[in-house]
C-alpha cells in the first residue's frame, strides 16, 4: 500500500512539473530568489490591471500609449521567462544562475526599450541608429531563447527560419525569391516599429488577454474549478460512463475560463481519468476523452484561447460578434462529445459510480433539467434586458445601483450556500468515492456565476471594450475572494476574522502570482509569433503560399481546404493555442480568402479565421507532437500515441465543423434571425449526433457498414442542404454583363448579385475574382449603381468599370478603374433548401427502425 502511494505522489509530482514546465515555469528557486520572482509577478499583475483601470486617466498619473505599455509587457514576460524557465532539463529548479540574472537583466531592457526611448525612437522614424539595432539583434536573440525555454523548440524554429527568409532573400529559389531586406530594414521592422514584435498580437495579449488569464486564475484560486468538478459529477457521474460525461462538462466549464489545453487536462483529468477508469474505460480511452475535452475548451467562448482577442483586431468586427459566432459550432461539438462518450458506454456495457442522490423518476429527472434549463434561460434574459432597462431610468447612478444589487445577491448566495456543507475533493484512487448529492453541491458555490454575470453586463449592456469589461469583473472577483471566507464562516458561527480575512488575501495573493505565472508563455508567444506576422508583411511570403496551395490543389475549392487545414496541423504542432493562431491566421486564413475569391467560394471572414483556428488547436491532439495527448497519458498511466490517436478518433467532428461553416455559414449565425438560429442549431445538434454515432459505428445497435455511410449521408443533407437544392435547381441565372444596370434595378433590396471581375492584381498579372454586391438603396437600377459609387462603359456585350467613387462601397467591395464584368449572376425564387431535410429525416428514421428491431431481437436471444 506505501508503494502505491509513494508511486501515485511521484506521479503527482511529475504532473504538476509537466503543467508547471508548460504553463507557469518549473522552477521554484527558494529564499529572496524566489520572493523576488514571485514578487515580480505579482507586480506584473497590478500593473496590468493598473493600465486598464479608469483610475490612471482619472488621476492624469500612469498613463501609458500602447506602444509603451506592449513595451513594459514584453519586459515584464522576458524577465519572468529566464527566472521561471530553466535553460536545460538538468539545469537547477531551486535557484536562479548567475547567467540567467544577466539574462533576464538583458531581455527586460530590451523589451522595455521602446518605453525607455520613445521620444528618441519617435524622432528618428525608420532610421534607426546603430545603439538600436545592437538593441534589436539582442532582444530578438533573447526573445527566441525565452521562446525556447517556455514554449519548446518549435516556435522558436519556425520564427528564425522566418528571421533567415526575411535576410536571405535574393538566395531563395524559384517562387520563393524576393529582394531581401537589410539588417537595418529588418531590426527596425521588427522590433521598433508596430509591425512586427510589437504588433497587434503582442497589443491584444497587453490589452486583453492578461486581464482574462487573471480572471480565470482568481476565479480558480476561490474554488471555481473545485465546484465545476463537483458539480458536473453530480450531475452526470451515476450514468452509464457518468465519469467520462462529467469530464467532458467539468472541462467543458474549466475550459471557459483556462487559456491552455495542457492544464486543462492535469487540472480536471487527476480527478476525472482514475473515475473513468474505474467504471471499465481503458487507459487509453479515458485519456482520450479528457483531452478531446479539454482541447475542446479552446474553441469555447468566451476566452477561446485569446483567440476570440485577436479575432476582433484581425477580422475588425466587435467582441460580441465573435463570441456569437463562435458559439453554436463549440456547443454542437461539446453535446457531441457528450453523445460519443455514452455510445462508447453503451457498446462496453458500463455503468455509472454509485450515486446519494435520492431516487427520481424519469419525468422529475427531465422537469428539474428544463427548470434548470429555463432558470439560466431567465437568468441571461434578466442581465440583458432587466439590467438593461436599468440604465436609462437610472442614468449615470446605474453603475453604483449595480454594485450595490450584486453585493446583496452576493451576501445572500454565500448565507444560502452556507447552509450546506463544503466541497471537499475526494480522492479518486480511494477504494469507494460516493457521488456529492447534486441540490447541496450546486448551492454551495452559485455566487462565482456573479463575476460572469458582470462580464456579461459589461460587455452586453454597457457596450464596454473586452479589456475594460475583463477589469471589472476582475475587480468584482477580487472582493469576492478576499470576503468569502470571512462572511461564510460567520454564516456557519464559526468565524475567526482576523485568521479568515489573512487568508483570503493569501488566495488573492496567489492567484495574482498565479496569473502572471500563466501569462509568460502567452507573452512570450504573441510576441515570437509577431515576428511571423511582420516576415509575411515585409517579404509578401502569404504571397507565396496562395501560389503554392494554388498549384497543388490545381483550383480545386475542397483541396484548397484540405491543403490549408493540413498546413494548419503542421503549422500548430507544439505551438500553444495562441501563437498557433497568430501564425496560421497570418499565413493560411488570406490564402483561403484569395484562392476563394478566385474560384467562386466567398467565405465570410470570420469563417475563414475559425477554419484555421480549429485546424490550429486539433494540432494540441494530433500525433506525434499532441501535447495534450501527452499530458493525459502521464495522467492515465496509458500509451501516449494510442491515447493521440483516438482523441482524434473522437475529435473528427471538430474537424468535420469547419468544412462544414464554410459552405454553410448559417452555423455561425450569420445573416440569420432569432427563430432561425433556433433551428440551426436544434438540426446541427441532431446532425452532428448523427455524424457522431456514424463515425462510433454505434447508434441503438452495432452498425452495418451501409447504415454507416447513410448516416453520414443524412448528417451531411441536414448540414448542408443547400448542396443538394443547387444541384435540382442553380440559385442563381446568369445575366449579360451589359444588362447589368437593369439586373440592379430589378433585384429586391435586401438581395445580392453574384459577379466575376477580371482585371490585374498588384503586380500588374491579369486576375480574375469573383465578388458578392449587396444592393444599395434606390428606386432604379441608375440610382442604385450611383449610389454604388460606381461608372461602368457599356460596349457592346462588354461592361467596363469607368469610374469608382472614393470611399464609396464600391471601392470597398474591391472595384477598380478598367476592370471588366465578366458574368453577373442575379438570385432566382427556388424552394427553400431545408426541403432537403424532408428525404433526410425520412432514411434516418428508416435506419432507426431497423436498429431497434434489431436490438430488440439482440435481447429476445439473450434471454432465451
Amino acid at each position: 500500500m506505501s508503494n502505491d502511494k509513494k508511486t501515485s505522489s511521484n506521479t503527482d509530482v511529475d504532473l504538476e512539473d509537466l503543467v508547471a514546465s508548460s504553463d507557469s515555469g518549473a522552477r521554484k528557486p527558494l529564499g529572496t530568489p524566489g520572493k523576488l520572482l514571485v514578487g515580480i509577478a505579482a507586480a506584473w499583475s497590478l500593473f496590468q490591471l493598473w493600465i486598464a483601470s479608469p483610475l490612471s486617466f482619472m488621476l492624469g498619473f500612469g498613463v501609458f500609449n500602447a506602444t509603451e505599455a506592449r513595451s513594459i509587457h514584453l519586459a515584464f514576460a522576458l524577465f519572468l521567462a529566464f527566472m521561471a524557465y530553466p535553460a536545460l532539463k538538468r539545469s537547477p529548479r531551486d535557484r536562479i544562475p548567475f547567467q540567467d540574472w544577466i539574462m533576464a537583466a538583458a531581455a527586460a531592457f530590451c523589451g522595455a526599450y521602446m518605453f525607455l526611448f520613445y521620444e528618441d525612437l519617435a524622432q528618428r522614424p525608420g532610421a534607426p541608429i546603430l545603439q538600436d539595432v545592437i538593441v534589436g539583434v539582442a532582444g530578438i536573440l533573447l526573445l527566441l531563447e525565452a521562446t525556447r525555454r517556455a514554449l519548446g523548440p518549435p516556435l522558436m524554429i519556425v520564427a528564425s527560419v522566418f528571421i533567415v527568409y526575411s535576410l536571405a532573400g535574393p538566395y531563395m529559389p524559384g517562387i520563393l525569391a524576393h529582394r531581401g531586406v537589410s539588417l537595418y530594414g529588418l531590426i527596425n521592422h521588427q522590433w521598433l516599429t508596430t509591425q512586427g514584435v510589437f504588433g497587434i498580437a503582442l497589443g491584444v495579449s497587453t490589452s486583453f488577454v492578461f486581464l482574462f488569464v487573471l480572471f480565470g486564475a482568481l476565479l480558480d484560486k476561490a474554488g471555481a474549478g473545485n465546484y465545476f468538478i463537483k458539480v458536473a459529477f453530480s450531475l452526470l457521474g451515476h450514468y452509464k460512463g457518468g465519469p467520462a460525461k462529467a469530464a467532458v462538462v467539468a472541462s467543458g466549464m474549466t475550459g471557459l475560463i483556462s487559456g491552455s489545453s495542457i492544464a486543462n487536462v492535469v487540472t480536471t483529468g487527476t480527478f476525472t481519468v482514475p473515475m473513468m477508469k474505474r467504471v471499465g474505460f481503458s487507459a487509453e480511452k479515458a485519456g482520450a476523452v479528457e483531452v478531446a475535452s479539454s482541447v475542446n475548451g479552446q474553441i469555447m467562448p468566451p476566452v477561446m484561447g485569446a483567440a476570440a482577442f485577436l479575432m476582433v483586431e484581425y477580422v475588425g468586427i466587435p467582441y460580441i460578434e465573435v463570441i456569437k459566432h463562435a458559439f453554436l459550432p463549440a456547443l454542437i461539438s461539446y453535446i457531441a462529445l457528450v453523445y460519443i462518450v455514452h455510445l462508447e458506454a453503451l457498446k462496453a456495457d458500463l455503468k455509472g459510480l454509485p450515486s446519494s442522490n435520492p431516487v427520481r423518476p424519469l419525468l422529475n429527472k427531465v422537469v428539474g433539467f428544463l427548470a434548470g434549463l429555463l432558470l439560466l434561460m431567465g437568468l441571461s434574459f434578466a442581465v440583458y434586458y432587466g439590467l438593461g432597462w436599468l440604465k436609462p431610468v437610472l442614468g449615470g447612478a446605474t453603475p453604483w445601483v449595480v454594485a450595490v444589487v450584486l453585493t446583496v445577491v452576493y451576501v445572500a448566495l454565500l448565507k444560502l450556500g452556507a447552509g450546506y456543507p463544503e466541497l471537499e475533493l475526494d480522492d479518486p484512487d480511494s477504494e469507494i468515492v460516493s457521488l456529492p448529492q447534486t441540490r447541496p453541491t450546486v448551492m454551495v458555490g452559485l455566487h462565482y456565476i456573479l463575476p460572469v454575470i458582470v462580464l456579461v453586463w459589461c460587455l452586453m449592456v454597457e457596450r464596454l471594450s473586452p479589456g475594460l469589461s475583463a477589469f471589472w469583473a476582475t475587480m468584482f472577483m477580487i472582493f469576492i475572494i478576499v470576503t468569502q471566507r470571512p462572511i461564510i464562516a460567520i454564516f456557519r458561527h464559526r468565524s475567526k476574522l482576523g485568521e479568515d480575512i489573512k487568508e483570503g488575501f493569501v488566495d488573492l495573493w496567489d492567484g495574482l502570482v498565479t496569473g502572471a505565472r500563466n501569462m509568460i508563455g502567452i507573452g512570450i508567444a504573441t510576441a515570437t509569433a509577431g515576428i511571423i506576422v511582420g516576415a509575411v508583411s515585409q517579404t509578401g511570403v502569404g504571397l507565396v503560399l496562395a501560389d503554392v496551395v494554388e498549384i497543388l490543389s490545381m483550383g480545386n475549392l475542397l483541396l484548397i481546404l484540405l491543403l490549408t487545414a493540413v498546413l494548419s496541423l503542421i503549422l500548430g504542432m507544439g505551438l500553444p493555442t495562441t501563437a498557433n493562431y497568430i501564425v496560421v491566421s497570418a499565413l493560411l486564413a488570406p490564402v483561403i480568402v484569395q484562392l476563394g475569391e478566385q474560384n467562386g467560394l466567398l467565405v465570410p471572414l470570420i469563417a475563414v479565421h475559425l477554419f484555421v483556428f480549429y485546424f490550429g488547436i486539433m494540432a494540441d491532439v494530433t500525433p506525434p507532437v499532441g501535447l495534450a495527448s501527452f499530458a493525459a497519458a502521464a495522467v492515465s498511466g496509458g500509451d501516449p500515441i494510442r491515447t493521440g490517436f483516438q482523441a482524434f478518433y473522437y475529435s473528427l467532428r471538430t474537424a468535420a465543423l469547419p468544412f462544414l461553416f464554410i459552405f454553410n455559414t448559417d452555423l455561425l449565425l450569420i445573416d440569420v434571425s432569432f427563430l432561425q438560429g433556433i433551428v440551426v442549431f436544434v438540426v446541427a445538434t441532431i446532425a452532428m449526433l448523427i455524424f457522431a454515432a456514424a463515425t462510433q459505428g454505434f447508434m441503438l445497435a452495432r452498425s452495418r457498414w451501409y447504415e454507416s455511410i447513410l448516416l453520414l449521408l443524412v448528417a451531411f443533407t441536414l448540414f448542408r442542404p443547400g448542396f443538394w437544392m443547387d444541384m435540382i435547381h442553380d440559385p442563381y441565372r446568369s445575366i449579360p454583363p451589359s444588362q447589368f444596370v437593369e439586373a440592379l434595378g430589378n433585384v429586391d433590396e435586401d438581395s445580392t448579385l453574384r459577379l466575376q471581375v477580371r482585371g490585374e492584381d498588384a503586380f500588374g498579372d491579369p486576375l480574375t475574382t469573383y465578388m458578392t454586391l449587396p444592393v444599395p438603396e434606390g428606386d432604379s437600377g441608375e440610382e442604385r449603381l450611383q449610389n454604388l459609387g460606381l461608372e461602368l462603359l457599356i460596349e457592346d456585350d462588354r461592361a467596363i468599370v469607368d469610374m469608382v467613387t472614393f470611399g464609396s462601397q464600391a471601392e470597398q467591395l474591391g472595384f477598380d478603374f478598367d476592370q471588366e464584368i465578366v458574368e453577373v449572376q442575379a438570385p432566382v425564387d427556388r424552394w427553400t433548401k431545408e426541403w432537403m431535410w424532408v428525404p433526410a429525416f425520412l432514411v434516418f428514421a428508416l435506419i432507426v427502425l431497423l436498429q431497434r428491431r434489431r436490438r430488440n431481437d439482440q435481447a429476445l436471444a439473450a434471454t432465451a
